[in-house]
């Protein structure tokens, strides 16, 4: 199975993994966001159900993309620009837009605050 981890880590844990990844040791799929607060702003319960829509369905035009999860076109939109900019989704060459992943594993912890 195909999976992005979706995670909360520190600026030096992303550039250790770019350095471990440069070394050939492979890292998987990774999205990172540096706090918490970043990743909900990312990832609004509207983009989780884009991710949700096209995980597993393939490339789909944008209209498609709005139709399954019974939106407009034009509110659709922005948000799938939001999740191609934060490398989630990919913009085909034919304007279709996919999800290259077959799952996403969210990954963090709460912590008592100091």
């Amino acid at each position: 199975m195909n999976t992005v981890t979706v995670g909360v880590t520190s600026r030096e844990e992303l550039n250790a993994r770019f350095r471990r990844a440069m070394n050939g040791e492979p890292q998987g799929a990774f999205r990172g966001f540096e706090t918490i607060e970043d990743l909900w702003e990312t990832l609004t319960p509207k983009r989780w159900s884009i991710l949700q829509t096209l995980t597993g369905a393939g490339p789909l035009a944008l209209w498609e993309i709005a139709r399954r999860v019974g939106c407009k076109v034009e509110s659709v939109e922005a948000d799938v620009q939001a999740l191609v900019n934060a490398g989630f989704l990919e913009k085909l060459d034919d304007g279709r837009i996919e999800f290259p992943f077959d799952a996403v594993h969210v990954d963090f912890m709460l912590r008592a605050v100091s």
